[in-house]
């Protein structure tokens, strides 16, 4: 342990994305295998470039976030009612990361849906939804813009809301499980499995209730099923959609794609490849 002070911030974070990777191949690869929803390969279709933005995704929106979360932090510290803020701190700490998750989830949700409804913030998400092949890695198939955008949609009401404290003596907790929580289930809903779950379907999210999210079966399945990890907020706006015996026969997006990483990261700015 006294070797790791040692070691460079950034290389410790790359090892430790290194350890999670292998621990999610050793957990989704052989349910994938068993449960298969469609019959895919596990070196499938821009596998390595998915690979490339599990690595991407977990270390650069962390980098961008630091300013406009000090930005927020430092607002909703000179603007907050203090006896607000004095009761939601004094709430049980289970209570407050519930209400935090909840908070969350809808500022995800609206974050989300306007990706999809703005055509600017489209052009970042429909990288996303590119994939043609689903499975857990597409999770983090996904533009920094893209990230960083639905991350503050679901972290500023929280902070506005007192429900997460940006300028504490000590690391607040409820955040940073908020997101973990939301990555790790995000691998989940994503997986190429085919597990259905009955009357829980409503309350919690699932790889039958998101693999509708990124279906490309027609029009009128499209822009459903927005909510990260409890799809009755999705009942609650409309946007609800899960067919009890029916799943996705394909996904993507209608227009062009560029193949690679790099091509990606700059189509938003740069316009379509040609088709």
């Amino acid at each position: 342990m006294e070797a790791l002070r040692h070691i460079p911030q950034f290389a410790l974070d790359v090892f430790r994305l290194c350890v999670w990777l292998l621990l999610l191949l050793a957990i989704f690869v052989p349910l994938e295998r068993l449960c298969a929803l469609h019959p895919q390969k596990v070196f499938r279709k821009a596998f390595f470039t998915d690979l490339a933005y599990y690595f991407l995704s977990s270390l650069l929106p962390k980098l961008l976030l630091i300013l406009p979360m000090t930005l927020i932090a430092f607002a909703v510290h000179r603007v907050r009612p203090g006896a607000m803020y004095s009761w939601v701190a004094g709430m049980p700490p289970l209570m407050r990361f519930a209400a935090a998750m909840i908070v969350g989830e809808v500022g995800f949700y609206w974050g989300h849906r306007w990706m999809h409804e703005v055509p600017l913030l489209w052009r970042f998400h429909e990288i996303h939804h590119s994939a043609e092949e689903v499975d857990w890695l597409v999770n983090t198939r996904a533009h920094p813009v893209d990230l960083v955008f639905t991350r503050l949609c679901g972290f500023v009401p929280m902070y506005l809301l007192g429900l997460a404290q940006p300028l504490g003596n000590t690391v607040d907790l409820v955040p940073v499980l908020v997101t973990l929580g939301g990555t790790i289930w995000g691998f989940f809903i994503h997986a190429n499995l085919r597990w259905r779950f009955g009357w829980l379907e409503w309350m919690v999210s699932t790889p039958a209730f998101h693999h509708w999210h990124h279906t490309k079966d027609g029009p009128e399945y499209v822009n459903k099923n927005y909510a990260a990890m409890m799809p009755w907020v999705d009942k609650c706006f409309g946007t609800f959609y899960l067919p009890k015996n029916r799943w996705p026969a394909k996904y993507g997006i209608e227009a062009p794609m560029a193949p690679g990483l790099a091509g990606q990261l700059l189509q938003p700015f740069a316009g379509r490849p040609s088709a």
